[in-house]
């Protein structure tokens, strides 16, 4: 068949060039700008259910319950059979925070766990990969025989909300699936403290595996914490490896409370401070704050109105830029707070993820300023060896609008970048 109308007898593609290279689903660490990340690789599942249905399972309301896996799995047969679930969803803290990072950033990151070896349709491994990124690079996971870890979320007709917890093969990642060369040249390594809580599995061998290997090549190490029990549970464990390893510490404001006793914000990322760099605390209805070190002879003045709480002035230096505290001569303590965007949703519909979503925007910035130096390694924005490309204060505004848009939505996970423009901006604010 001929084509009808003139055509152009010009090459579509300039052959005296040469071809440009392929795009790469995998990670390639001589040339990508990246981040990594170890999870507990998890599906989390919203049924409803009756009061009976709990008691016939023997499930505490309103509780978490770690059950084995032949019940849970009886419990999510039955929940399939009766159509009761409303919402497969792909989870894990850090799960969550790399997904959130490369639709952000629209680009690569990697996630270390497991995953099953064979993959059925329904299973969560099935949903897992369905809502995950596909920038999120998913070749360096340990192939499983069994399940990844589900948690099920059961809603009885009251609205109270009662876990079941099946971790199935998610604690068994082996230390040799750790590969280094990917962390050792990463922008950041991300991981949570649930693995600390997994005594005695893989998992933790692992962890500790990739956080050395991370300290060893100088990639800055983020740790978000699980829960409050969690961190009251295992709190000596937890101080140790912040001090040992970790950088950016991310919590909410009970998790805070739990580490240092402090149930101010401010306090507890003072007392933060003396042991990490940088910690994000987010505080539900009283916004986020970002607080770090920078050095003295580069601190920078706020032109925002300057608060005060149980820190006086807390916010005058929040133009500055974080700093790793051991590259500070003088080192100086900065706190920057930000209310909830637009004062917040109207209606919530779902709080499970806004941290996660704060701190990939956190994660997003400190790439920005990883990629920024190795392609303008003259330019003045690295005369310090900053953590961050941009200040606290400008911070705190990202991972407040991201924190927000996972607010708004029923998914712990973001499904799509922010707009380029805002509309709750005014056209006058575009044509400046």
């Amino acid at each position: 068949m001929k084509f009808p109308g003139l055509r152009k007898i010009k090459h579509y593609f300039p052959v005296s060039q040469p071809k440009p290279q392929l795009p790469s689903f995998e990670v390639r660490p001589e040339l990508d700008t990246y981040i990594v990340g170890l999870d507990q690789t998890i599906v989390d599942v919203v049924a409803s259910v009756t009061d009976d249905f709990l008691a016939r399972y023997d499930i505490q309301k309103g509780l978490s319950n770690l059950v084995e896996h032949a019940k849970a799995n009886a419990i999510y047969q039955e929940l399939v059979a009766k159509q009761a679930i409303s919402d497969h969803f792909a989870g894990g803290t850090i799960g969550n925070t790399i997904h959130n990072y490369s639709v952000l950033a629209d680009d690569k990151s990697v996630l270390l766990g497991v995953m099953s070896a064979n993959i059925a349709l329904g299973s969560p491994a099935y949903h897992y990969v369905c809502h995950t990124s596909s920038k999120v690079d998913m070749n360096h996971l340990q192939g499983v025989a069994g399940d990844i870890g589900r948690g099920i979320t059961m809603i009885t007709p009251d609205g109270e909300r009662t876990f079941v917890i099946d971790p199935s093969d998610m604690d068994q990642l082996e230390p040799d699936y750790i590969p280094t060369d990917i962390i050792a040249a990463a922008s950041a390594f991300v991981v949570s403290a649930y693995p600390l809580r997994a005594v005695g599995q893989p998992i933790q061998r692992a962890m500790h595996k990739a956080l050395e290997d991370a300290k060893a090549h100088d990639v800055p190490v983020v740790m978000s914490l699980g829960t409050r029990h969690l961190v009251e549970e295992n709190r000596e464990q937890i101080i140790t490896t912040i001090k040992n390893y970790v950088n950016v510490l991310a919590m909410n404001e009970l998790e805070a409370e739990a580490l240092t006793g402090f149930s101010d914000p401010l306090k507890a990322a003072e007392a933060i401070l003396d042991h990490t760099d940088m910690v994000l605390i987010t505080a539900g209805p009283e916004g986020l704050y970002l607080c770090g070190h920078t050095d003295d002879s580069v601190k920078r003045e706020s032109s925002n109105p300057i608060k005060s709480a149980t820190l006086a002035d807390f916010n005058q230096y929040e133009f500055s830029r974080p700093m790793l505290r051991k590259y500070c001569e003088q080192p100086l303590k900065v706190y920057s707070h930000i209310d909830p965007y637009l004062g917040g949703p109207e209606r919530i519909k779902n709080t499970n993820g806004a941290g996660d979503g704060a701190l990939s925007a956190i994660l997003h910035d400190m790439a920005a300023n990883h990629f920024h130096k190795q392609v303008q390694p003259l330019s003045g924005k690295h005369e310090m060896p900053y953590l961050a490309y941009s200040s606290f204060a400008q911070i705190c505004k990202y991972a407040n609008r991201v924190s927000y848009e996972i607010l708004v939505q029923n998914a712990p996970r973001l499904s799509k970048g922010l707009p380029e423009r805002e509309d709750s901006l005014e056209e006058a604010y575009w044509e400046r």
